[in-house]
């Protein structure tokens, strides 16, 4: 069927999982207070049945039919009609009796018994409309915070383009060879980023690759003043990440730890503990001047936007300038 996905499934699961408790337990509750005796059981569910059961149909139908159909369309007046009906019939077995004929000590009871289960009925479509609003509410919250992901991913893709751009461009006016090298590179880059990255999820093995090319085509831009090295440790190939979710410090580094002039270094880490994934990154601080700032920042910024949507309350982050001017970022993730 369409529409009906996984979730919506499971949600029918427990609900009628919590539904059937609540019309089970008098039974339970009558059994061990009867020491098993299965004649007032089996009168005491009939009777849970009776009265409960309208209730509970009416919640169902308004939950899976009515709200849905009616009332987020705004056809308000369709949604009173057909919930009266429901509930009319719904206890019709309660309305039919002919309450004359029964006794008066009971004729009281019995009427106490119907409005009551009028009201309960009232209180099914209550207590399924507030359900499904904190559900549309929770499914519209989630939904904002996919697109502002897919937003803030697409935002990473150009700026990556554009540096390593940049870099294959300075390349061409020195060696040709090592810029069809470079190009290919950038080829595989390319793959994995317009078709990898689709996803919200990937192995970590396949981000470690692309970062490991990625600093490997960002080096060819750097002169003998400049150190670079880069260590992945990781456990568990197959443990899912964000994709490119730490792209842009490594851009970051490159572009503020070279130096043309005194020596620089560039140190990047990740390292696997478990569930918990560690990010290091350390360059020498050199400021790029004002007129050399386009773009700055922007990527950190992103970045610490995915993980405050991804990873909330599960990340640490640690962004300072030691005494010696290294520029040092780390991330620590609870996956």
């Amino acid at each position: 069927m369409n529409g009906i996905r996984g979730k919506d499934i499971w949600t029918l699961v427990a609900q009628v999982m919590i539904l059937s408790l609540i019309m089970l337990s008098p039974g339970f509750i009558s059994y061990i207070s009867s020491n098993g005796d299965f004649g007032i059981v089996k009168k005491s569910l009939w009777s849970s049945l009776y009265w409960l059961g309208p209730s509970v149909g009416v919640y169902l139908v308004n939950y899976y039919l009515f709200i849905p159909l009616f009332w987020f369309r705004h056809r308000y007046w369709q949604f009173g009609v057909i919930n009266v009906v429901l509930t009319f019939l719904g206890n019709l077995h309660l309305i039919s009796n002919n309450i004359s004929d029964l006794p008066d000590t009971e004729r009281a009871g019995y009427s106490s018994f119907m409005i009551s289960s009028l009201l309960l009925c009232l209180m099914a479509i209550g207590v399924a409309l507030s359900i499904r609003y904190m559900m549309r509410r929770q499914e519209r919250k989630q939904k904002e915070v996919e697109a502002e992901l897919a937003w803030l991913k697409n935002q990473i893709n150009p700026h990556f383009l554009f540096n390593t751009l940049n870099n294959i461009s300075s390349l061409a006016q020195i060696d040709g060879d090592e810029t069809q090298e470079a190009i290919m590179q950038l080829s595989d880059l390319l793959r994995y980023a317009m078709y990898e990255t689709n996803k919200s999820k990937v192995h970590i093995d396949g981000e470690v690759e692309f970062m490991h090319n990625y600093i490997e085509l960002m080096k060819l831009r750097c002169n003998e003043m400049t150190t670079v090295s880069a260590q992945f440790s990781i456990h568990d190939p197959h443990t899912e990440v964000p994709p490119l979710l730490f792209i842009s410090l490594i851009e970051n580094a490159f572009k503020h730890g070279m130096n043309s002039n005194e020596p620089a270094t560039i140190d990047i880490r990740l390292t696997q503990d478990g569930d918990h994934l560690v990010f290091n990154c350390d360059n020498t601080n050199n400021p790029k001047p004002t007129k050399d700032r386009s773009g700055s920042g922007i990527g950190l910024e992103n970045t610490r936007r995915r993980l405050d949507l991804l990873y909330p309350g599960r990340y640490i982050w640690e962004q300072t300038i030691t005494e010696e001017n290294i520029y040092h970022v780390k991330i620590a993730i609870q996956l």
